[in-house]
C-alpha cells in the first residue's frame, strides 16, 4: 500500500498534520511513537492552548486531538520510525520490521529530554534523578528536591513538584530565569521554592539512591553539597532527528533547516513542531506548523510544488 501521506510523529504538530490531510481525503499513516500524544501526555494542566478557558490535562487534550485524527480517517500505529529512504519516490519509513511507503511525510517527532551526561546521572537515574516530574513527583511526598534548570521546562516542573515536596530548589546557571514572566511571578510566589543562583550540578551523590547533589559556583569558583531526595533535570530539549542524518539537512543541534517555514530539502518532505522549531516550542505553535505542512503537502500533491 501507498500512502498519500506519512506523518512521524503524534504530538500536536502530527496530529494537527493529520486532521488536515484527512480531511482532504489523503490517506494518512501516523507512526505514533512508542508514546502516542507525544511530550503534552507526560504533563498536568494546559493552561494555554486556545479554546479551554479553565485549562485541559495534557493527556485529555491530546487524548481528543487523537480521536478527531482518527475519525477523519487517519490511521494511528505505535512505535518509532528507525530508518528512512528519501532518495526515490515512493518515500519509504521503515519502523521495526515494517517498511511503510508514501508519496510524501511530515516529520513531526518532537523533541526529548537533555541530560546533564554525569557518571552520577545514569547510575542514579530512576533512584531519586529523574527528568520528569509529572512522572516521578508522587514518589517524593514530603521530600527535599533540587530542579536544574531556569527556563520554562524547569519552572514548570518546580511549581508541580511543590504539590509533594517539602522544599524545592531551583539550581540555575546564571543569575537569572529565562522562563515566561507569568511562569517566573509563580515561582516567586511559592514559598516551597527556593533559588541557587550562578551555580552548576558536578555530581549526583549516593551510592543507591540520592543523597545530595554537588554544586559549584561560577562566580566564586566555590563547591558545596546540596542535600537532597529527589534532582529533576530540566535543561531543555534534544530534537529526535538521529534517524535522519544524512537525508535531510539538519543544524549544528540537529534541528531540521527549513525554508518557508516548513519545507525540508526534499521536496515531498516537511518538519513540524518541535523537531525545526527552535524558538517557540509551544504546543499551539506545534499545531500550526502542522496545519502548515498538511496545507503545503496538499498542494504538492496536486502540483508537485517544490
Amino acid at each position: 500500500m501507498i500512502y498519500d501521506t506519512l506523518i512521524l510523529g503524534s504530538g500536536p504538530a502530527g496530529l494537527a498534520a493529520a486532521i488536515y490531510t484527512s480531511r482532504a481525503n489523503l490517506k494518512t499513516l501516523i507512526i505514533g511513537g512508542d508514546l502516542p500524544g507525544g511530550q503534552l501526555m507526560l504533563t498536568t494542566e494546559v493552561e494555554d492552548y486556545p479554546g479551554f478557558s479553565k485549562g485541559i490535562q495534557g493527556p485529555e487534550l491530546m487524548k481528543e486531538m487523537m480521536e478527531q485524527a482518527k475519525k477523519m480517517g487517519a490511521e494511528l500505529i505505535t512505535g518509532n520510525a528507525t530508518s528512512v529512504n528519501f532518495s526515490q519516490k515512493p518515500f519509504t519509513i521503515t519502523s521495526g520490521d515494517n517498511k511503510y511507503k508514501s508519496r510524501s511525510v511530515v516529520i513531526a517527532t518532537g523533541a526529548s529530554a537533555k541530560w546533564l551526561n554525569l557518571e552520577s546521572e545514569k547510575r542514579l537515574t530512576g533512584q531519586g534523578v529523574s527528568a520528569c516530574a509529572v512522572c516521578d513527583g508522587a514518589f517524593f511526598k514530603d521530600k527535599d528536591i533540587v530542579v536544574i534548570g531556569g527556563g520554562d521546562t524547569a519552572m514548570r516542573e518546580a511549581i508541580f513538584l511543590t504539590r509533594y515536596a517539602k522544599s524545592v530548589k531551583v539550581i540555575h546557571r546564571r543569575d537569572k530565569l529565562r522562563a515566561f514572566p507569568i511562569l517566573q511571578d509563580r515561582a516567586f510566589e511559592n514559598k516551597k521554592i527556593s533559588f541557587v543562583w550562578d551555580t552548576v550540578t558536578e555530581e549526583f551523590l549516593g551510592e543507591k539512591t540520592l543523597e545530595g547533589v554537588k554544586v559549584k559556583n561560577l562566580k566564586t569558583g566555590k563547591t558545596s553539597t546540596i542535600k537532597c531526595q529527589g534532582a529533576f533535570v530540566a535543561i531543555g530539549h534534544k530534537p529526535n532527528t538521529d534517524f535522519l542524518k544524512g537525508h535531510i539537512k539538519l543544524d549544528k543541534k540537529g534541528y531540521i533547516i527549513t525554508k518557508d517555514e516548513v519545507k525540508t530539502d526534499v521536496p515531498g518532505v516537511f518538519a513540524a513542531g518541535d523537531v525545526h522549531d527552535i524558538k517557540y516550542k509551544q504546543a499551539s505553535t506545534a499545531a500550526g506548523s502542522g496545519t502548515k505542512a498538511a496545507l503545503e503537502i496538499d498542494d504538492f500533491l496536486e502540483n508537485g510544488s517544490t
